[in-house]
């Protein structure tokens, strides 16, 4: 850089206020009167660091964090590269992820966020729809049930109806009954850590973390033909409030009145801040959840923390009849699963923080179980002899064994 003396310059020249940066590339600039300050050489911006640089070597910019030219991210199924100052993306078709956690915290497919809480059994999502010619397959269906006597309510039991099956999960396990109705879906059950999965060649794919959190992953063939509180899947979050009959709403409360499976379950209506209910605990929860803004940082730039936050501040809140420390642990392990569904993996657990107690599975004088914050995803099971695995599947955290060379696989059924 040098500096520039407007009062050396002739009349009408411009000084530092129009010297262009990898910031402002794009933006005219309006000089109301010539500044003098450090510029650079012709041909050359400011780097924002002190330094001149060609435009093509400006970073890229993705949420709020740098990347240089060359480098690459993750953006769903896509790999993004950095080429002079813009992203580079493939245009693969990405499966859509629902995620339900916590007390009644809900992200549909197209991204919109709402918290509802209601005492019945709720569609969650199908193709089962009017616009389906008939070919559906799947419906997922929650049970809730209150967790606290602010009106907030946890997922007690899952039904995932997959052809002529039902499987029911519930108190960490699942039950599956064969129905005589319905096409056959080949399906596959395994444990992976703390998380049930079942997949299913239809295109679905639930992941259970065996309490109050479920993921479903939809195939893109389901765009538009989906519906329930996870929303319809159509790529435009402003529709998903869309009720069971087929009538777009602004309101969360009619939304998810309208999608319950019993229609004399009495419907529920708003209810109140569960940390202005329980101001007494208010202190507590944010001093616990603030790990989500302390041990997180890595992830910030991936996956915006806020919402999380905000979650287990409430959760923690609402938990007021214990299960206290259970609420709070689920809230954080939600945004630990983002995390790591955009490859960012941070080890948050200890032995004082919702620790996973391994051991518990180690036989006497053996030690072989280990915690694993970012999963273990090649292992080779009985049910899945070769270690292969769907590339659809994020890292799921949890209890892993390391198995002996002389005995390779491990045997779910066992535990």
């Amino acid at each position: 850089m040098f500096f520039f003396d407007c009062s050396k310059a002739q009349a009408g020249a411009k000084g530092s206020e129009c010297q262009k940066s990898c910031q402002t590339m794009d933006m005219s600039c309006i000089s109301t009167g010539c500044i003098s300050g450090c510029v650079c050489p012709h041909g050359l911006v400011s780097d924002g660091k002190g330094g001149c640089i060609k435009a093509e070597l400006c970073a890229c910019v993705h949420n709020g964090a740098l990347h240089q030219p060359g480098d690459s991210i993750n953006v769903d199924c896509n790999t993004c590269t950095c080429k002079e100052r813009k992203w580079e993306c493939t245009a693969h078709q990405c499966h859509g992820t629902c995620a339900i956690y916590g007390e009644g915290h809900y992200i549909t497919f197209d991204g919109k966020r709402f918290t509802f809480n209601g005492d019945c059994e709720y569609t969650l999502t199908q193709d089962y729809c009017s616009n389906n010619d008939g070919n559906s397959t799947f419906r997922v269906i929650t049970e809730n049930v209150p967790c606290g006597t602010t009106g907030t309510t946890c997922s007690k039991a899952i039904k995932l109806f997959l052809g002529s099956n039902e499987l029911i999960l519930t108190e960490g396990n699942y039950q599956v009954i064969e129905r005589d109705n319905g096409v056959q879906v080949p399906y596959q059950i395994r444990t992976m850590g703390i998380y049930l999965v079942i997949e299913a060649n239809n295109g679905l794919i639930l992941i259970w973390d065996k309490k109050t959190s479920i993921f479903i992953k939809l195939s893109p063939k389901f765009k538009g033909h989906v519906c329930g509180l996870c929303g319809n899947y159509d790529g435009n979050g402003n529709t998903d409030f869309t009720t069971r009959s087929n009538a777009e709403v602004v309101d969360v409360v009619e939304f998810g009145n309208s999608w319950k499976v019993s229609p004399s379950c009495p419907n529920t209506g708003s209810k109140k801040d569960p940390c202005i209910s329980n101001p007494y605990r208010q202190s507590w929860a944010q001093k616990q959840c603030s790990i989500i803004n302390s041990q997180f940082t890595a992830c910030h730039s991936h996956v915006d923390p806020i919402p999380y936050y905000t979650a287990c501040v409430s959760d923690s809140c609402a938990c007021d009849t214990g299960g206290d420390c259970e609420c709070f642990c689920t809230a954080v392990a939600a945004y630990a699963e983002a995390c790591n569904e955009a490859h960012v993996c941070v080890q948050w657990r200890s032995p004082d923080i919702c620790p996973l107690f391994c051991d518990f599975y180690n036989p006497p004088g053996e030690c072989e179980w280990h915690y694993k914050p970012c999963g273990e995803l090649c292992m080779k099971t009985c049910r899945n002899p070769t270690g292969m695995h769907s590339n659809l599947i994020p890292a799921l955290e949890g209890c892993y064994p390391k198995c002996p060379p002389d005995q390779p696989y491990f045997d779910e059924d066992t535990m």
